[in-house]
């Protein structure tokens, strides 16, 4: 009597085991929205005005909020005007893709804004908006 010491399976097992890919796929979801729900702000609360015509921007795009009081702000720091132009181009060096969104509060002074959006123009950015709170 001969006893083998390696049995060979009755049944071939060739499928593909998905465990790990689904738990790979789940922690890509978790991750996303945990990070999706940190959207970037500009430092300050700003209260926009609305328009009819707002689109929602997907992008990662530059913000700069402008407040009533004349403050701007970009990437939660108090900005003079005069030095937007270099910081602007600063964050499009890292990002040459990115837009400039100007938030301006519905009190802010339309001159700011618009000397907001010039020196986005003469940082080199082409592509430049200004948000609006979608009418509900």
């Amino acid at each position: 009597m001969r006893f083998s010491r390696h049995s060979t399976p009755t049944e071939e097992h060739t499928g593909i085991d998905l465990a790990p890919m689904l738990d790979f796929v789940l922690n890509l979801l978790i991750f996303f929205i945990i990070t999706n729900t940190f959207v970037t702000q500009a430092g300050i609360q700003i209260n926009r005005p609305t328009a009819q015509t707002a689109v929602r921007e997907e992008r990662n795009n530059i913000i700069v909020a402008i407040s009533p009081r004349g403050e701007v702000w970009v990437d939660k720091q108090q900005v003079d005007i005069r030095a937007l132009r270099a910081v602007i181009g600063r964050m499009r060096a890292a990002n040459p893709q990115a837009g400039v969104i100007i938030q301006a509060d519905k009190d802010a002074r339309a001159g700011l804004m618009v000397e907001a959006m010039d020196q986005a123009r003469l940082a080199g950015v082409k592509d430049v908006s200004v948000a609006a709170q979608p009418i509900r």
